[in-house]
């Protein structure tokens, strides 16, 4: 499991290597429009990349969203792994939000999947079918089955997870990111159900998404 040092993805850092340089060498040749124009853009990626502390709910029965961003859609749907049809919350990630994934729930990695694809605005429905994607599939400490997917968006070309099959996380742990613009979407269990509304910003390993229902 990914454990970071910085508070900067180490993913991003060929990025800013290039950019900084590029920004530098424009600036000694005297093209200062040029170089303002890729300062602007290394301050873009720096923002993309940046990798913060949070603070995990710790109460239990709850899961916490596996991104920052918007919640887009909340419907249902057939889960990737058992065919199970659940409840899926799908929060949307736009450029300027922070790109770091998290595991919504304390629990181990069954299973995971890449799917190649195309990449459609991540924010339509049929990015959940036909884009570049990874299916994770979680059990929790209480049995639990969830699916959370990384969909890779317009601008997306790469999906990172460090989570291996077999490999356990905390809850709010940090597990992958997906580079310049996408979305997630989590398949929730039944006995659980949305803490959140379409339009609600949520952050990762922060807001809670899913609380367990009353029994």
């Amino acid at each position: 499991m990914y454990k970071p040092k910085f508070r900067i993805c180490p993913e991003g850092a060929i990025y800013l290597i290039w950019l900084g340089f590029l920004t530098i060498l424009l600036a000694l040749w005297g093209f200062k429009f040029g170089s303002f124009l890729l300062f602007i853009l290394f301050s873009l990626v720096l923002n993309f990349f940046r990798d913060p502390y949070r603070v995990v709910p710790q109460e239990e029965g709850v899961a916490v969203s596996p991104a920052d961003g918007k919640v887009v859609k909340i419907w249902k749907d057939k889960c990737p792994f058992t065919g199970e049809e659940k409840q899926v919350i799908s929060v949307f990630m736009n450029i300027f939000n922070v790109h770091v994934n998290r595991s919504p729930v304390s629990g181990e990695l069954k299973d995971l999947k890449y799917i190649p694809g195309k990449f459609f605005n991540a924010s339509l429905d049929k990015a959940s079918k036909d884009n570049e994607r990874n299916l994770l599939h979680i059990e929790d400490e209480e049995g639990n089955l969830w699916t959370v997917v990384q969909i890779a968006g317009l601008v997306a070309r790469r999906i990172v997870c460090f989570w291996k099959i077999g490999e356990k996380a905390k809850r709010g742990e940090r597990f992958g990111l997906i580079k310049f613009g996408s979305r997630l979407d989590v398949y929730l269990p039944s006995s659980y159900e949305p803490r959140v509304e379409i339009g609600d910003k949520v952050l990762a390993g922060a807001s809670i998404l899913a609380k367990k229902r009353n029994e």
